[in-house]
């Protein structure tokens, strides 16, 4: 066995006891990040290039520092993203939510379907749908200026790596709640994962101590800013447009009565993620006056 691939076993070893959730993979992404390999390529590294800020990043970890704060690159769908401390980090459960709106948009006949991702973060949501979805116009709200600027610097990578993706993605720097009143009645589909946890809930070390607040907390049910995406896509939805809101996995019957509290919707259906918990609702707007 090759010296990294023994310090690997060893850090696999420390990273389970200090109750991380996959030891051996991120160790092996630690190593290939420090080596500057593939995770597949990790056994052709020679024991004489064995880098020691391997245990350095190995220490990071088990103190519970996210994997992509010491990397600084989260993967989501086919995109790679800059990541790292005031932004929230994507995780796969949203991936399941992003990949039910592509293939609606897919299906829509529209040339240029217009989409609203409210609190889009690092840009995950967003960029996915403009790289994967030919035409789609992509609006991405984010509020807080750390994540604002994550979001820009991921977008323009994209740019410049996929110019027509890239630029069809528009970074809007406010507050979802009052975003994009020039687009009212226009709109294709509302995404969003915004903030849900209940305030007082306990979460592991990753999130509580490095994602931002305001990615985290939404008033004392964890429903408050769900609310705000329920009246935001009212007003921005076309008639038979469509929303997709991310909840925490016991809250799909709660989200069901926020959408049901008027009569604006039809069609709303429960989506479970890769772990077949609860995940996210989605519903298609009703008639509303003044649209055909």
């Amino acid at each position: 066995m090759s010296l990294l691939l023994d310090e690997i076993r060893r850090a696999a070893a420390r990273l389970a006891e200090a109750d991380v959730e996959s030891p051996r993979a991120d160790a092996e992404q630690i190593a290939a990040h420090v080596h500057g390999v593939r995770r597949t390529e990790l056994h052709v590294v020679p024991d004489a290039s064995f880098d020691a800020r391997f245990w350095d990043a190995v220490d990071r970890r088990a103190a519970r520092e996210p994997l992509q704060h010491i990397t600084g690159v989260a993967h989501f769908r086919y995109t790679e993203l800059e990541i790292g401390p005031g932004v929230f980090t994507p995780r796969p459960e949203t991936e399941v939510m992003t990949g039910w709106a592509i293939d609606r948009l897919r299906e829509m006949d529209a040339l240029e379907p217009v989409v609203a991702d409210l609190g889009t973060g690092s840009g995950a949501i967003a960029l996915s749908i403009a790289l994967e979805v030919p035409g789609a116009r992509v609006h991405a709200v984010e509020a807080d200026p750390i994540a604002a600027a994550y979001a820009e610097r991921n977008v323009a990578a994209h740019a410049s790596r996929e110019p027509y993706a890239g630029s069809r993605v528009s970074l809007v720097r406010t507050d979802f709640a009052t975003a994009l009143a020039d687009l009212d009645g226009t709109v294709d589909l509302v995404i969003s994962n915004p903030p849900y946890i209940p305030l007082g809930a306990t979460v592991p070390p990753e999130v509580g101590e490095y994602d931002p607040p305001s990615a985290l907390w939404s008033g004392a049910d964890g429903l408050d800013a769900i609310r705000a995406v329920r009246r935001v896509a009212r007003r921005l939805l076309r008639t038979g447009g469509l929303a997709a809101v991310e909840h925490g996995a016991p809250q799909g019957d709660a989200v069901q009565r926020v959408f049901a509290a008027d009569d604006d919707w039809r069609d709303m259906t429960q989506h479970k993620d890769l772990a077949g918990r609860d995940r996210f609702v989605t519903v298609v707007r009703q008639w509303q006056d003044g649209q055909p």
